[in-house]
């Protein structure tokens, strides 16, 4: 593992267990953008968070219970026997 210090508004931020190819790539890429560590950082976690975040609201198995049926036509409807037939070319 790698070990990575930098400066940080005058303060030191040391991160322990940074893969180092990871580390070497991300590098590479904000050097490629003009980008300043630090704001690179910023940017990665922000995004991160944003993700976790919405992952909490995606992933709640109990919201499953209130989603509402549809109603398509008089008939029943085969949605999953189509998305069959689209992709597999023949009915299962």
């Amino acid at each position: 593992m790698y070990y990575m210090s930098y400066m940080m508004k005058k303060q030191v931020l040391s991160v322990r267990d940074v893969d180092e190819e990871a580390w070497r790539e991300f590098r590479a890429k904000i050097t490629e953008e003009g980008l300043k560590t630090g704001e690179a950082l910023s940017q990665a976690m922000r995004i991160w968070l944003k993700e976790k975040e919405l992952g909490k609201t995606k992933r709640d198995s109990r919201r499953l219970l209130t989603i509402k049926s549809v109603q398509v036509g008089k008939g029943k409807v085969r949605w999953s026997e189509e998305i069959d037939k689209t992709l597999y070319g023949s009915d299962i």
